[in-house]
């Protein structure tokens, strides 16, 4: 029998080639002009999974995108093990900021990826990651032996907030009933620090919209005596944090879990060189909220962010307007026990005080999900900590991410069980910007320890 580094090695290019099929499929799911894409990138995997060997492949119909399921159960005795992706990207916008085009693979060598990196849309979120749970079981399952049950379920909504999805689990408990739910949508420290995430952070997003007089107005003839919503929005937005970078809405903080001094030493373990740090993101200088270090500003505290903002005119030239509407997108990453339910109202409430009678105030709640924490004494960690450990020759830190997965969250309340956050990127891999990669020692170390993972799992199990 091949052993998978030996089969990683014969297979490299193969592999690779594999992968930039699927990257080259624009599959945006945030802009229907891409829907045909979309469909297509579903189609690719279900071909993919069919040829792998999986039984019951099917495209599963949702309110939105289809989801691709596709399984192999060896014996209903054994454990299962669900494996949830997702094959749909971010825009590639601003394209005029990319260095190639980010829908036509290229390698490229980085100063974290010496041994090159896949620069595509996608590369890293999530194709690249997801694809590695593909070829690892397939290599299993013509090479060795599948030592439990595997479920796949990838979706194609996930970077529009996954719509369609707790509709879908909501509806096929059965199918989906399964002992350990693993997930490759998050990172390492660095390539020779390996990490499982334990901790995500929540999410709330809205959108807002200040409107003054009922039409664009000459500023001229009017400015000085109407509200301008755009100076009226940015006054209101500068009002959410305080000097402090401390966020000022009444009882934003109430539920907030304050992690031990303990806890915050084991933070303060992860390597972090804070000046490559900035160095890596063009800054002089770190920015947020006072009293806490870079790694727990972005882990373990709460956010409240502009993610757009617009109104008026921006055209070629000038157009001198006071503009009827002005509007931004804020979202808000939220940390254990917060409730992504509870905090929208809190914000309408207080953001529509902050406004003056001059103008009115809409707040619309677009999406949101719960911050998540995953048991480092389960039988899934424990056997994803020794898989990281074989493949890299060290144990993994556990760290937590200030990043967002819903859906994890909703697959325990939904399927009662645990998810493992076994990612493989890393924070400079540009994942939603520009000129995105994924290192070609990524993919295929991911390959390599998530085929270990399975032996492991089988053993905590026994």
């Amino acid at each position: 029998m091949e052993d998978i580094n030996s089969y990683l090695l014969k297979n490299k290019q193969q592999l690779l080639n594999e992968l930039f099929d699927l990257l080259r499929i624009p599959s945006v799911s945030a802009d229907p002009a891409f829907a045909t894409d979309v469909v297509g990138a579903a189609d690719f995997i279900k071909n993919k999974m069919e040829k792998m060997g999986l039984d019951n492949v099917s495209i599963e119909e949702t309110p939105g995108y289809p989801i691709v399921y596709g399984e192999k159960i060896i014996n209903p005795d054994l454990p299962t093990v669900l494996v949830y992706g997702h094959y749909d990207v971010q825009p590639a916008d601003p394209i005029e900021l990319w260095e190639s085009d980010p829908f036509e693979p290229v390698i490229k060598k980085t100063s974290t990826h010496p041994d090159g990196a896949i620069f595509a849309r996608g590369a890293s979120d999530d194709k690249g990651q997801m694809y590695m749970h593909l070829i690892a079981v397939e290599y299993l399952l013509n090479h060795k032996a599948l030592p439990v049950n595997v479920k796949f379920m990838i979706e194609g909504e996930e970077e529009i907030g996954s719509p369609s999805l707790a509709w879908y689990v909501a509806r096929n408990h059965e199918k989906l009933k399964n002992d350990v739910i693993i997930i490759s949508d998050t990172g390492m420290v660095a390539n020779d620090v390996p990490a499982i995430t334990t901790g995500l952070r929540g999410l709330a997003y809205l959108e807002v919209e200040v409107t003054g007089p009922n039409r664009d107005l000459h500023s001229g003839l009017y400015g000085g005596a109407v509200a301008n919503p755009i100076n009226i929005l940015t006054k209101m937005i500068a009002q959410l944090t305080d000097e402090q970078n401390h966020i000022t809405i009444p009882g934003f903080y109430d539920n907030v879990k304050e992690l031990s001094s303990d806890e915050r030493a084991e933070i303060a373990k992860t390597p972090f060189d804070l000046e490559q740090y900035k160095k890596d993101l063009g800054i002089d200088e770190v920015y947020g909220e006072a009293g806490y270090t870079t790694l727990e500003r972005q882990s373990i505290r709460p956010t409240l962010d502009v993610n757009g903002i617009w109104g008026g005119y921006i055209g070629e030239g000038a157009k001198t307007i006071i503009p009827s509407k002005a509007y931004a997108k804020i979202s808000m990453r939220l940390v254990p026990d917060q409730d992504p339910d509870e905090v929208p109202k809190i914000f309408e409430e207080y953001f529509t005080q902050l406004a003056p009678k001059a103008v009115k105030v809409k707040v619309r709640n677009l999406h949101g999900g719960y911050p998540y924490v995953t048991p480092t004494d389960s039988p899934g960690y424990k056997a994803a900590a020794k898989a990281m450990k074989r493949a890299f020759g060290k144990e993994p830190l556990p760290i937590y991410s200030g990043g967002s997965i819903p859906i994890v969250p909703l697959f325990e309340k939904e399927l009662g069980s645990k998810s493992i956050l076994m990612g493989f990127g890393l924070n400079s891999d540009a994942i939603h910007s520009p000129n995105e990669h994924y290192g070609i020692f990524n993919y295929l170390k991911g390959i390599e320890t998530i085929s270990y993972f399975y032996d492991f799992y089988n053993q905590q199990n026994k």
